[in-house]
Parts: C-alpha cells; structure tokens; sequence
C-alpha cells in the first residue's frame, strides 16, 4: 500500500494493474538539441512509442504492466523484445510482423515540445484477436493513445477492445498524443476520441495536443476540459508546462491546479508519458486527483532531469515526496 494512499479502497482489484495497447517503436533522439531536424547530424536509439513508455514506467513504481503491439521481424524488433523485457512489462502479447518492419520516429532532443518524423510500418498492424477476452479480465487499466488510434486495422481493433474492456469492468484510459503529422483528418480524430471516452475514460491531454486537435492555438482550457466531458470522460488532467497540471473530475463538478516541479531540463522527450504513469499509479492506489497529479509532477520531473527513458525502481518516497 502506497504511503500516501487515501481512506479509499484500492483498485489494484486484478492480476494486471495496467494494459497498454498501441505503438512500441525505436525512437532515434538527436544528440544535440536542436528546434528543426534539418540541424541533426547523430542520433541516439532508443524504445519508445507512448503506451509502452508507460507500461515500462508503471512497471518501475510497482505495478504488474503489459503491452499489446506489433514489431516487424528485425534487428529493432528483437531490440525492442529485448528492452520491454528488461523494464518488468509483461511482453507475451507482442506480435511479430512478418511482412513490415518495425517503427522508427526521429526526434530532434528539446526542452519544448519536438519535432519528429515518423516511418510508421508494423505498430498498426494490431488485430482483434491480439486482444484477447482472458486478459481484458484479468486488467484493472486499458490505456491507448491517438498515435495508435490513427491508423487502421489498429483503430477498429482497439476500440473493439476498449468495448470490451469495459464490460469487463476495465476502466478505459487515454492520452490525446493527437499531431496532424500523424493523424491528418481532425474532424474523425474528434469522433474517434468522443467515442473511446464515451464510456468514463480518464484523459490525459498536454496544451500542445489541444492546440492541435482543434486547430485552435488560443482555445481555453476550460473549453476544452468542458469538450471532453461533454464526450464522456470521468476525468481529464491537462498537462502545461511549467504551468503544472490542472485536473477535472466528476465530470466536471471538481477541480484541481498542480504547479509543476522545478527542475533543470535535460531531455523532455517522454515527460508526459511519465507524468501519466505517476498519475495512474496513484489512482491504482486509491488516492484523490490531487494526489495523482502530484505524484504525476514528481515522476515528470525525475524524467526531465534524465536523457533518454526512465530506468531503475522508481520509489513511493520519490513518487509521494512533498516539495
């Protein structure tokens, strides 16, 4: 039981505290920084792709994580085998493209938010039968992303799991990680989402998606957490930046603002992966959303201060630390 779990009972109710369905890919990160990447000259690799960063990072706070995702049959395939392995995640559900190789995205290293290519091949290959009923069942969390909504056979295919999911009593979660680079129609993004929410999910969204999604550089945050309930959503925690966190509850009726942890940036590449794990990790816990959002505050900032993805245990002193 965490330190700082609330007087209600925990969710940790099943085998598996989170499932993870959607994209594992190698992100190759520019050594140097730079805003463009016309200015990158080397690379590092490393895995990554949304829903498995989380499943990795929920795996170093504690909980049992797996991920469902398609790799091509390659040497960056075995690689990320091998790395998702390594983190604690469960990887008995990942599936071997045969005939697509595995996903790359180049990233240019920033403390803002990147910019990327992506050569998207085998993380949308996912079909329903990879998703089976048996581990719907056994999973308290069902988590995707807009990334891997955005293309198809995936798209039907989570979304037919998150029906599932939800009859099982899975409690659906997401992060609206929307870019038009990779999802170029907005108005079926938005119904896409809408109906992924519909059920209660809990949001995770950064000002930069928002500006995104509604092609609205200027539209509030109160407009938009007014959206995503109007859609269904239990809870939506915007992330801003240095601004912190501001979640919304109850379908609205509770608020709460979470400042962010000052800390020096190194890389910013995963912070909101990494924010969203904490946050999960607490609610699993039976905590309120402003414990969430601060332990999400505490687990962003350990990653900003760290190159490349989280490693080693990540302990509840340092998740539940008060600053």
């Amino acid at each position: 039981m965490s330190p700082k779990q609330s007087s209600a009972a925990s969710r940790r109710r099943r085998e598996i505290d989170l499932l993870a369905v959607g994209e594992l890919l190698v992100d190759l990160i520019s050594h140097e920084e730079c805003n463009d990447l016309s200015e990158a000259r080397d690379f590092h690799c490393y895995p990554g792709g949304s829903p498995a960063n989380l499943a990795a990072n929920m795996a170093r706070t504690g909980n049992r994580t797996a991920l469902i995702a398609c790799v091509g049959d390659d040497g960056m395939g075995a690689f990320l085998r091998q790395s998702l392995a390594e983190s604690g995640v469960i990887s008995d559900y990942m599936v071997t493209v045969a005939d697509k190789p595995t996903t790359l995205i180049l990233i240019g290293k920033t403390a803002g938010t990147p910019d990327f290519i992506a050569y998207r091949m085998a993380d949308r290959m996912i079909l329903p039968e990879h998703i089976p009923d048996d581990l719907l069942e056994r999973s308290s969390l069902y988590h995707t992303t807009c990334f891997a909504l955005s293309r198809h056979p995936a798209q039907e295919s989570i979304l037919d799991g998150a029906r599932r999911a939800k009859r099982f009593g899975c409690q659906l979660s997401i992060d609206v990680n929307y870019s038009p680079k990779i999802w170029s129609n907005r108005q079926a993004a938005q119904l896409v989402i809408a109906n992924y929410c519909s059920p209660g999910a809990l949001v995770k969204l950064s000002r930069d998606d928002i500006a995104r999604l509604f092609d609205d550089p200027e539209i509030s945050d109160e407009n938009v957490i007014s959206v995503f309930h109007e859609w269904g959503a239990e809870l939506v925690c915007l992330t801003r930046g240095e601004q912190g966190s501001l979640v919304s509850w109850d379908h609205g009726k509770q608020r709460h603002e979470q400042p962010a942890r000052p800390v020096k940036v190194v890389d910013a590449t995963g912070a909101g992966d990494a924010f969203w794990a904490g946050f999960l990790t607490a609610y699993l816990d039976g905590n309120t959303p402003p414990t969430c959002a601060l332990a999400g505050a505490n687990l962003a900032a350990i990653k900003l201060q760290h190159a490349g993805p989280l490693s080693g245990k990540i302990s509840g002193k340092k998740l539940y630390g008060e600053w």
